[in-house]
């Protein structure tokens, strides 16, 4: 068992947190992405029928605002040679990323793009280090609202003197310590000297000097110690490695960031990466994705075509409970697990992560707890109220189910529900 003390590498201590106009990056992120859906394969058309598709599926009326643009969007091989500005696809993007904005601001919308805090992106096109404030002027000259910094292709001479522990399953920790202990750093290490802090920080600089507000997203993989210097560098950052729609790699990450919950409050929010909900994963663990990621306020990303989505699928997108929770205006701190349930309290297991979670809501001063199932077969869960921190020991409780909005009443002591097999059963808990 992994001691909640001996995780020393996720209790670092943050600075002052970014704080944007108009509350921008306030709370977690509602929106789209296009890289878990099309890759490279990507469009003006296709951008601006995204935003047409909010539309029509309602996915607008629930609060989702982000339209984002991820790599491959410009000439691959150059920059302008009089202005050193990244280049628009001309074949992907004819009228340029200026009218994309343009049309989704008129839809009501905002637009984000993607770089680097390299030479070239993960996908081998121009990236921003070294043209930091050429590239910020031109995104805000072109109405760009946010931007998504990723980690690729920096020079082999910026490379960290030593690297963190970003533990992946079990296997990566003995008693807190990472196994493979070659390069890193030591537990007092101050990763705000990093040359990574630096790229990251300087493009921070970049977009702060701009006349327009660009949210900031930090897609550095979870590396240099991010969760000590990531709040007050932009609105979010990633605090894992990619996504990819596997049950395996999902439960992976839900792992990891339970351990990080600590740093999530308004204006900071460790990112677990986009949504894989519409992307080959069962209803079932579409749920227990999408219910997690809302309950940790980890910003929601939706990356699957939208003309291909389920209406179940839609539907777990579009929950109005997990919608609130995450958007809760009045309380910024996410559900957390109060008990572990295969394993002993605050084990490390990717395979067997947390089951039991709960936080606070200021709606109707309710309580949402989530009963996670991680077995392929269903299984019966209880919620015992003496059990969840937020409700104090009382004896009943009004309880509605987040699923089918089924109204239970109220309930003494607790309620036992059968979970299918991977999926996440949830309640909305407040006083009768």
């Amino acid at each position: 068992m992994i001691s909640r003390y001996s995780l020393l590498f996720v209790f670092l201590p943050f600075g002052a947190p970014l704080v944007l106009n108009n509350n921008v990056g306030k709370l977690p992120v509602l929106g789209w992405n296009s890289w878990n859906a099309y890759h490279c394969d990507i469009n003006e058309e296709q951008i601006l029928n995204t935003g047409r598709q909010f539309i029509d599926l309602g996915l607008t009326d629930v609060g989702y605002k982000y339209i984002n643009i991820d790599d491959c969007w410009s000439v691959k091989d150059h920059r302008d040679p009089v202005t050193n500005r990244i280049i628009p696809d001309p074949t992907r993007f004819p009228n340029g990323i200026s009218h994309t904005a343009r049309y989704l601001h008129e839809l009501g919308f905002k637009l984000g793009i993607y770089s680097s805090a390299g030479t070239t992106t993960c996908a081998g096109y121009p990236a921003s280090l070294g043209f930091e404030s050429v590239d910020a002027a031109a995104w805000a000259e072109w109405g760009v609202d946010y931007l998504k910094y990723d980690n690729c292709n920096f020079p082999q001479e910026l490379t960290d003197e030593c690297k963190a522990c970003v533990p992946e399953n079990r296997d990566d920790l003995v008693n807190g310590t990472c196994t493979n202990t070659n390069g890193l750093c030591p537990p007092d290490y101050d990763y705000t000297q990093s040359h990574t802090h630096a790229r990251y920080t300087t493009m921070r600089d970049a977009l702060l000097a701009q006349p327009r507000t660009i949210l900031y997203s930090l897609c550095e993989w979870g590396e240099a110690g991010v969760n000590q210097w990531g709040n007050d560098t932009a609105s979010s950052w990633r605090m894992s490695f990619d996504i990819d729609p596997s049950w395996s790699r999902i439960l992976s990450i839900l792992n990891q960031n339970s351990f990080y919950l600590h740093h999530v409050d308004f204006w900071g929010h460790p990112d677990a990466d986009m949504l894989e909900v519409g992307n080959g994963i069962s209803l079932a663990e579409s749920k227990t994705h999408f219910a997690l990621w809302a309950a940790m306020k980890s910003p929601l990303l939706i990356g699957t075509d939208l003309a291909k989505i389920s209406r179940p699928e839609l539907d777990v997108l579009k929950n109005k409970y997990l919608l609130s929770f995450n958007q809760d205006p009045v309380v910024g701190r996410p559900a957390m697990p109060y008990k572990w349930g295969t394993n002993p309290d605050w084990t490390f297991n990717a395979s067997f992560p947390a089951e039991f979670w709960s936080g606070p809501s200021s709606v109707s001063n309710g309580t949402l707890v989530l009963m996670f199932n991680p077995y392929a077969d269903g299984k019966t869960k209880s919620a015992v109220w003496d059990e969840i921190p937020e409700l104090k020991g009382g004896e009943s409780y009004h309880a509605v189910d987040i699923w089918s909005g089924l109204d239970l009443g109220c309930v003494e002591h607790g309620v036992d529900l059968l979970v299918e097999g991977h999926g996440t059963a949830g309640l909305w808990i407040d006083h009768c």
